[in-house]
Parts: C-alpha cells; structure tokens; sequence
C-alpha cells in the first residue's frame, strides 16, 4: 500500500495545478478575448475529484485527516487503543461501502455509455472510476491499520 500510496501522489499534485491552470485560463479567455469555454469547468472538477480521491489513502497511511482529539485525553491508553480501533473498522466499512456502490456506478456508466449533460459531454466513467479506486484504496488502507493495532494488541 506505501509504494502504491507515494506512487500516485505526483499524477495528485499534478491534476491539481492543471486543474488550476485551466480555471486561472478559463478567466482570462472569457475576460479578454471573449472565448467561450465550455468544457474548463468539468475538466477542472475530473481533476480536483482524481486528486482527492487518489490521494486519500496516503493522507489516511499518515493519520493526516483532521480529527477531534478532546476524547482521547480523557481516556486511557488502553480506552484509547480500543477506540482507535472502532474507529479505523468503522472508517473502513463505510469507505468499502462507498467503494461498492462507486464501482456499481462505474458499471452502469460504462454499459450504458452515460456522459454528462454539457455540450461536451464527457463520458462518466472517468469520474466514477477515480471514485471506485479512490475509496478502495482507503478502505484498504484503513482495513491495513485496523488488522496492524489488532496484531500488536495480541502480541502485547
């Protein structure tokens, strides 16, 4: 999962600066030259939605999400391992769900040819299969961490 996790980072960082680049475009083409774009602003949300997604079980590998941390000082250590651990099964059973029902979408978009309805219309899959992959990788990720506290609580 690291090597995959770190594999996908620099396509992340680089979906977000094209996605700023066609944004910072689409301003200057409408404001001074009166160029109608109408593809920019889908194209922008296909790449900000792959490097969310892509880079979500490499922000989890490094517990960067934001989390609330007033319940852990008021627990024990062994409370607090316990809690971890609900935690991380419940994180990871949602995002398999979520995983699931984005590769049933996928599914539909591909056999039934779905696009968008803008005047470019690009097919859905692209989306809903960075959202498939996306959610896998962090129920996967999150699965990892919750099967690592479970063995270092056997051995402990």
């Amino acid at each position: 999962m690291s090597v995959l996790n770190r594999a996908l980072l620099i396509p992340c960082m680089l979906a977000l600066l094209a996605a700023a680049g066609i944004l910072t475009y689409s301003v200057f083409a409408r404001y001074f030259f009166k160029v109608a774009t109408d593809w920019q602003d889908e194209a922008a949300v296909f790449l900000l939605v792959g490097a969310t997604f892509l880079s979500g079980a490499y922000l989890q590998a490094q517990r960067g999400h934001i989390g609330i941390e007033a319940v852990a000082g008021l627990l024990s250590p062994a409370a607090n391992r316990w809690r971890l651990m609900l935690v991380d099964a419940a994180s990871s059973a949602f995002c398999l769900f979520f995983a699931w029902k984005s590769w049933t979408l996928l599914h539909e978009a591909v056999a039934e040819g779905q696009t968008t309805t803008s005047s470019w219309g690009p097919p859905l899959w692209i989306p809903y299969s960075i959202m498939a992959l996306g959610m896998t990788l962090v129920g996967l990720q999150l699965l990892q961490q919750l099967l690592v506290r479970l063995r270092t609580l056997k051995t402990a």
